[in-house]
């Protein structure tokens, strides 16, 4: 068996305001409600929760700039631009501004922050693109993403 990431878990101000963000604007799936309420998994399909909710209240987040720990995770939403311009499109009628956009040679991607100021990625596979085969992806610059 291949070792892949299971779930991620995150502390979070207010699940009221962070549950609505990953099940309507990102697009995932509430799975189950767990620690009496306080906490929610969610699934994009993969297993029973790539995403755990924990509402811990009003804490003071993670400083801004160059810092240890998370910069940012990332959801593939399909295999085609078409997939990440309807992620656009979702984002966009959720109120959810992007923090940027970027074409990185075997990716595609799109840059928010959720409500607590976590970076999130949403991005496609470029198709056809074997990372494992070519190489140049590795040093290539990145560059502006055009949807």
């Amino acid at each position: 068996m291949a070792l892949r990431l299971g779930h991620l878990v995150l502390y979070v101000r207010d699940l009221q305001v962070a549950l609505p963000f990953y099940r309507d604007a990102i697009g995932l799936q509430e799975t189950a409600r767990v620690f009496n309420g306080r906490g929610v998994m969610l699934s994009g399909g993969s297993t029973h929760h790539e995403l755990m909710l924990l509402q811990v209240g009003d804490a003071p987040g993670a400083p801004a700039g160059r810092r240890l720990g998370l910069y940012h995770f990332a959801f593939c939403v399909g295999e085609s631009l078409q997939a990440l311009r309807a992620a656009q499109q979702r984002l966009e009628a959720h109120g959810v501004p992007l923090r940027g956009m970027a074409d990185h040679t075997i990716t595609q991607s799109l840059y928010l922050a959720d409500p607590d100021g976590n970076e999130v990625e949403l991005y496609c596979d470029v198709p056809g693109y074997d990372w494992r085969t070519r190489r140049e992806w590795i040093d290539a610059p990145v560059k502006p993403l055009v949807l």
